[in-house]
């Protein structure tokens, strides 16, 4: 049966649905108490576009070729709690913002928690001013390997548990590469993704 042939009282959508997945499995984790904030990392993935569409671009690291980026932020253990799409050419330093606002406003206020992270760990593309300056307006420590001063292999330490999770999500054939012109179908798999990445875990740990 189509999603559109589903009566509305179902409440639920095509482009929901996965993120409502996501979500519900997350809080599964965080009443388990499985899930650690006390720091969470950044990082972005390329992927090439078979078929172009919307949110993709020339790729500064395959040719040219049209391609897209998959930005995670995951937990302190890797588990992925936000996902999102851009072009191939967005500098990874542009997901920050929305990547952890996307965090912070899919609490739940009846739950009576906040998952306002303590400390973001990224790597040098993120190294920019502004975006210091805006992580510690909002109280969250900045662990972003500095151009040129810090080693990212230092820092890479707290960092490792991200490309974990980046090689589970290239894992799925269907996110890389990505088939989808519509960007909103290939944000729906890779949501799908992540629930599945989270409830894996959650089974392994509570069973």
């Amino acid at each position: 049966m189509p999603w559109r042939a589903l009566p509305p009282c179902f409440g639920i959508s095509k482009s929901t649905a996965p993120g409502r997945l996501h979500e519900a499995v997350l809080h599964r984790l965080d009443d388990a108490g499985l899930i650690d904030v006390s720091r969470v990392v950044l990082d972005s993935a390329h992927v090439r576009a078979k078929k172009g569409g919307e949110l993709t671009g020339p790729s500064p690291v395959d040719r040219g070729k049209p391609g897209s980026k998959m930005h995670i932020l995951s937990d302190a253990n890797g588990l992925p709690l936000v996902v999102g799409v851009s072009a191939g050419n967005t500098h990874d330093s542009e997901g920050l913002k929305p990547m952890v606002e996307g965090h912070q406003t899919r609490h739940d206020p009846h739950r009576g928690r906040y998952f306002k992270p303590e400390r973001l760990h990224a790597d040098k593309a993120y190294d920019r001013p502004d975006l210091h300056k805006w992580l510690r307006g909002k109280r969250i420590g900045v662990r972003i390997a500095r151009k040129g001063i810090e080693s990212s292999e230092r820092l890479g330490r707290r960092r490792w548990v991200i490309e974990r999770t980046m090689s589970w999500l290239s894992g799925y054939r269907r996110l890389s590469p990505r088939y989808e012109r519509d960007h909103r179908n290939y944000l729906a798999f890779l949501g799908l993704a992540a629930a599945i990445c989270c409830y894996k875990r959650y089974v392994r740990l509570t069973t």
